[in-house]
C-alpha cells in the first residue's frame, strides 16, 4: 500500500501534518471535523502540500521529522525550495 505525506493549511495560517493512503478522503475528513482535533474549529483549511511517500514506515519517519521542523522550513517545503527526499535519514 502507498502512502502520502500532506500539510494542510489552516486560516491563521498554520501549518498541520499528517500521513494518509488516500489524500482526498482524508483532506475530507478534516474538512468535516471527523479528522484530527488540532484541526477542528481552525476555520478554512487547505491542502498545502503532498507528495507520494512509500511504505508506512518511512511516512511516519518523515512526519516526524516535519513536525520537527520550524515554520519557516515547512513553508519551504511547500514551496518547493526544500525536497522531502532531502529530510530522509538513516535512522
Amino acid at each position: 500500500m502507498c502512502w502520502y505525506l500532506y500539510l494542510i493549511r489552516t486560516e491563521n495560517n498554520a501549518l498541520y501534518t499528517g500521513i494518509t493512503t488516500d489524500v482526498a478522503r482524508r483532506f475530507g475528513q478534516h474538512q468535516t471535523g471527523k479528522g484530527a482535533k488540532a484541526l477542528r474549529g481552525k476555520g478554512e483549511l487547505t491542502l498545502a502540500f503532498f507528495e507520494q511517500v512509500g511504505e508506512r514506515s518511512l511516512a511516519l519517519r518523515l512526519e516526524y521529522r516535519i513536525k520537527q521542523l520550524t515554520k519557516r522550513q515547512k513553508e519551504r517545503l511547500v514551496a518547493g525550495e526544500i525536497l522531502l527526499k532531502s529530510l530522509i535519514t538513516d535512522d
